[in-house]
This record gives structure tokens, sequence and C-alpha cells, in this order.
């Protein structure tokens, strides 16, 4: 099983950016799936989920500004992010659940300059 995420770049503030994260090895369907950011030093954050019925969930600091979405056919899940602001600079990964196992994709790296 693998995911890859990428979209990620530099940013000015109050830009956007789309992020995707496609898995190979197993199927999005029936799971759920989401994206966690980190900061160096810190703690691995949730930022945004969404279930296999596609109810979705996102974390305070980002709602009304981040939607996440999800294509089946393509096992691809994307984070749409808007109004960026420099605290948003993090590495984002992309997670799947399957059953009692989260698979992880390398991050890919979110930068917003102010």
């Amino acid at each position: 099983v693998q995911l890859q995420a990428s979209g990620g770049g530099l940013v000015q503030t109050g830009g956007s950016l789309r992020l995707s994260c496609s898995a190979t090895g197993i199927t999005f369907s029936g799971n759920g799936v989401g994206w966690y950011r980190q900061v160096p030093g810190k703690q691995r954050e949730p930022v945004a989920a969404i279930s296999s019925g596609g109810s979705r969930n996102y974390q305070d600091f980002v709602k009304g500004r981040f939607t996440i979405s999800r294509d089946d056919a393509t096992n691809t899940v994307y984070l749409q992010m808007s109004d960026l602001k420099p605290e948003d600079t993090a590495i984002y990964y992309c997670y799947l659940r399957y059953d009692i196992l989260d698979y992880w994709g390398k991050g890919t790296l979110v930068t917003v300059s102010s």
C-alpha cells in the first residue's frame, strides 16, 4: 500500500493550494481518508477527514477555508485550501483508515509567506 501526496508549495498569505493524495495497492472505497499536518518540533495534528459515505469533519482552525473531497474512482483525496495563513505552514500528510490500521503517505510541504 502506498499513498502519495502532492500539490504543496510556496504561496502568499491569502492564497490557495490544492493538495492531492493518490493510493495504490488499496482501494479508497469503503474507507475513511483524511489529512493531518505537522510543524517541525510539534505534534502532528488532524486537519480534515472524509468518511466512506462522504461525511466531512474539519478542525476549527480550517473551517470555512479548507474543503476535503474524494474521488473513489481514482483513489484520490483532495484538500482545497483557501485564504491561507502563515500558521498553515506545515508538512501535510494524507492517510487512509482501513479497519484498525492507518496507512500514511509521505508529506507535502506547504509554506505560506507573510
